[in-house]
């Protein structure tokens, strides 16, 4: 089954990098196909970034996100450039602290992934993390198993103990949420 996941943010926050985790555990975990894209402006730390995964049981033939069925959103200017615009079928999750408005058509998932990651785990540096946790757990899109090697694998070494730590509450948020 085709999904298209859309992250978006602002430059800094590791959206990109939120999109090659989710394709790693994808693609080396899952045994699934993926592909991902990116987009940024020159303006790259603060600007309105966007990176994209499609991931699916088969092989890709057409590797852009066209009709997303996951959107992470982590900053309000992300949310106006990016997913005001997401279809009824949709599941957005929106960082709650960062992105004031809310999608008119589809479902959306609240997660306070920055204060979680700045207030439980002391870096605002794992945000990303927490809701790439979140995304996993209320989406079912990759297994947990998949995306915690994902992360292992695409950490600096020495944070992956705090990345693990990001990872779970992510999990734990997401499963709130979901229920």
């Amino acid at each position: 089954m085709r999904r298209e996941v859309r992250f978006s943010g602002f430059g800094g926050q590791g959206i990109i990098l939120s999109a090659v985790i989710l394709g790693r555990a994808a693609a080396l975990y899952d045994n699934k196909y993926a592909v991902q894209t990116q987009v940024y402006g020159p303006e790259a730390r603060g600007g309105a970034s966007m990176s994209a995964v499609v991931i699916d049981d088969e092989p890709i033939l057409f590797p852009k996100v066209t009709r997303p069925d996951i959107y992470v959103i982590m900053s309000q200017q992300g949310f106006e450039k990016y997913g005001v615009d997401a279809p009824e079928h949709a599941v957005m999750l929106v960082d709650s602290d960062l992105v004031h408005s809310r999608p008119a058509a589809c479902t959306c998932i609240e997660i306070p992934a920055t204060t979680e990651a700045k207030k439980t785990l002391g870096r605002v540096i794992v945000a990303n993390i927490v809701m790439l946790g979140a995304v996993v757990t209320a989406t079912g899109v990759v297994s947990t198993a998949a995306i915690e090697k994902a992360v292992l694998d695409s950490v600096p070494k020495g944070t992956e103990e705090l990345n693990i730590k990001a990872l779970q509450r992510g999990f734990a948020l997401g499963e709130e949420k979901k229920a």
